[in-house]
């Protein structure tokens, strides 16, 4: 099964304006009322790369608006979050809004070209923290309650690793808060997968999480290397949908999904052999990511009268959305990928 991607995508991609020129991705979608809000990554053709989040809308999934000419939220200057902002999730409690997001201290620079580190340096005194030393990217949390102003919360994973594809449960389960993430240093035999997987952590308060994560999945099919969480999980009567990505060997972003259960999700029911969104077009695998066949990247997914829309970042330079039947989805997995 392969979801069925827009046949107009992209359907939101870089324009004139000095922050979005260059790329705009990864985006965070949430359905309420008859709208589809959506939060995207955007980044203008500066040395610096410096990231925001735009907010774009649409009355039917597909043909989005941009809100404004101006970035929704913005790297803060002088704050924690001074170098970027990077894809951000959204899950809904009560009548806010919570978004998780990546970030770092210093702008990361065009990390694509050959001359850029991945991630930029810059000369800080011995005694500074390891996050700053290494620019390292950390994942924080913020609140909003009309997708114009945001409240930042701070940092909610450890500054010494490189922790991001945070996402958040959108209910309590079982009293606590539950947290997917992905400490990319997390590997070797001490932590039981050789690449980078998936943990799984709780807490009665969402910017204090407990101290001892557990892992929750790893690469384990051939079209899996290193493996994050994607969109948050969704939940149906079947157990929480969760989709995630995973990189092949040859440096491909592709995309599964897997089945949990609902009290207990660190129980997997099913979860897909193979992928079910991939790089196939020119504007999912020539962009700023371009290594191996591409990128599909989703952060943002929802339910509207039955179907999974699901958005993704393509190849760190556009946006695109694929869909399907959800009860479709939910079949397929459990009859043909029940994950033993």
């Amino acid at each position: 099964m392969k979801l069925k991607k827009y046949k107009n995508n992209p359907i939101l991609s870089p324009n004139d304006n000095y922050w979005q020129n260059l790329s705009v991705c990864n985006p965070g979608v949430w359905y309420e009322d008859g709208i589809f809000y959506m939060l995207y990554r955007a980044a203008g053709n500066d040395k610096d790369y410096i990231i925001h989040f735009g907010l774009a809308t649409s009355t039917d999934g597909f043909k989005f608006k941009r809100m404004s000419t101006e970035p929704a939220m913005s790297p803060k200057d002088n704050g924690y979050d001074e170098g970027c902002i990077e894809d951000p999730r959204i899950v809904k409690f009560h009548d806010e809004y919570y978004i998780t997001y990546a970030y770092r201290p210093f702008p990361p620079g065009q990390y694509w070209l050959p001359d850029e580190p991945f991630e930029k340096r810059y000369p800080v005194s011995p005694e500074a923290p390891l996050m700053l030393k290494e620019n390292i990217a950390c994942s924080a949390l913020a609140v909003t309650k009309d997708f114009k102003s945001f409240k930042r919360l701070g940092r909610i994973t450890d500054s010494r690793l490189d922790d991001r594809d945070v996402i958040l449960f959108p209910e309590k389960i079982n009293g606590k808060f539950a947290m997917l993430h992905r400490p990319k240093e997390w590997v070797g035999k001490k932590y039981g997968c050789d690449e980078p997987a998936i943990w799984i952590t709780y807490s009665d308060d969402l910017l204090e999480w407990d101290n001892e994560s557990k892992l929750f999945a790893k690469g384990e099919y051939e079209w899996e290397t290193k493996l994050g969480g994607s969109a948050p999980p969704i939940k149906t009567d079947k157990g929480w949908l969760m989709l995630y990505h995973a990189v092949d060997e040859n440096k491909t972003y592709k995309v599964g999904a897997m089945l949990l259960d609902l009290s207990n999700p660190e129980r997997i029911i099913a979860r897909t052999k193979a992928p079910i969104l991939e790089p196939e077009y020119d504007y999912e695998k020539i962009g700023i990511y371009s290594k191996g066949g591409g990128c599909v990247f989703p952060t943002g997914n929802c339910v509207v009268d039955g179907t999974l829309f699901v958005y993704y970042g393509a190849a760190d330079k556009n946006i695109g959305v694929a869909t399907c039947g959800l009860d479709e989805l939910l079949d397929f997995l459990i009859n043909e990928n029940l994950y033993v």
